[in-house]
């Protein structure tokens, strides 16, 4: 692996610097206590180019502009690399940066590619590079009160796994860049695009893997009088998805992105066959009782954490997933969050989208081969 990285400053690179790459530059800036620096960004759009670069200053962080990856890979100023780019760019990006003389970490943000085969060529494309970790951003994990209730499960304290039920209500997609997220083609749709969070949590939770996927979903209220290009976006905006795994297990997504009258954007419920937890996002707390102790047992504790120093989009779980990464650089250890895991939680989501589209279960072999 890169001398660099395994000591001194480790020097960042961003590909993609739209909402989510400021994001991660913000978060780095936070982490600079840590000797890290962004030192070059790459995005050939150029007002976002400009707020990347005005936000780097802020930091007095001077920083490279290119207008694609493949300038900022050859400039061979950095030991890690961001990928935050729009989810049907990550395959091609990522084999460039896989393939390229000098390794490169890679931090992709999710999913890791938009099809099984494409996440499957990237993962071939890795294991002949032992010199780079590839961390996939799933970063939901490190939020404060899913990580206490995955805590939680893997103590033992709800016994044996039955039943996992994620709930998401929330508001509907924002406006990105060229509008790239309106369609199924670009994103890999809904099911892929945001709930790949979601299959992996439940994943994490059951300690098994997927067999089969059952989905219905629609477009009922967001999008619908939308056109670009005269083209109208065919991005499903609810869903229930229910996914049975090898142990037995069972999960149950309840999506809804025209839900902004909710107190909680997510709410998991995770009931074993001698207790229950649940966690609530953002409320940041935890419940969890026993079958033994009853209602009357049941326990509500708040979930923090105090290495957190910057909250950011997603309730410090951004910058943990950071910190734990450059963790793994230094001591050239596995990600916590590898490439297999990207490719099964993209896996359950597109089994879900063919669901909707075909009115069936389909097994995890079905979209694997």
């Amino acid at each position: 692996m890169a001398a660099a990285a395994a000591s001194g400053t480790v020097k960042y690179g961003i590909v993609g610097v739209g909402m989510m790459g400021r994001e991660h530059l913000i978060n780095l800036y936070h982490l600079c206590s840590e000797s890290v620096a962004v030192v070059a960004i790459a995005d050939p759009h150029v007002p976002s180019q400009k707020l990347a670069l005005d936000l780097a200053h802020s930091y007095n962080w001077p920083i490279k502009v290119f207008a694609g990856h493949k300038e900022l890979l050859d400039s061979l100023l950095c030991d890690v690399v961001v990928v935050s780019t729009p989810n049907m760019t990550h395959h091609h990006i990522l084999m460039d940066i896989i393939n390229h003389p000098k390794p490169h970490h890679v931090l992709v943000e999710k999913p890791l590619c938009t099809t099984v085969a494409h996440c499957k060529e990237v993962i071939e494309a890795a294991t002949k590079r032992q010199d780079i970790l590839v961390q996939v951003g799933l970063e939901y994990r490190y939020m404060p009160p899913v990580a206490k209730l995955i805590n939680l499960v893997k103590g033992g304290s709800l016994g044996q796994v039955k039943m996992v039920a994620i709930r998401e209500h929330r508001f509907p997609f924002l406006i990105k860049v060229n509008n790239w997220n309106r369609f199924n083609v670009n994103s890999g749709g809904t099911l892929v695009e945001k709930c790949c969070h979601f299959f992996d949590l439940m994943r994490l939770f059951a300690g098994a893997n997927p067999l089969r996927v059952m989905a219905s979903g629609a477009i009922d209220v967001n999008h619908k009088d939308e056109t670009y290009d005269g083209k109208v976006p065919d991005i499903i905006d609810n869903a229930y998805v229910i996914v049975e795994f090898d142990n037995g297990s069972r999960g149950m997504l309840d999506l809804c992105m025209f839900a902004e009258g909710s107190k909680n954007e997510q709410e998991i419920a995770v009931v074993g066959d001698i207790g229950k937890g649940e966690a609530f996002v953002p409320e940041s707390i935890v419940r969890y009782g026993t079958r033994v102790a009853g209602r009357d047992g049941v326990k509500t504790l708040k979930a923090e954490n105090d290495q957190i120093k910057y909250d950011g989009l997603h309730h410090g779980s951004s910058y943990l997933e950071h910190m734990h990464f450059l963790s793994a650089i230094r001591a050239k250890q596995g990600p916590a969050v590898d490439l297999h895991d990207g490719l099964v939680s993209v896996a359950i989501g597109v089994a879900a989208q063919l669901s909707i589209e075909k009115g069936r279960f389909v097994t995890i072999e079905e979209v694997m081969n």
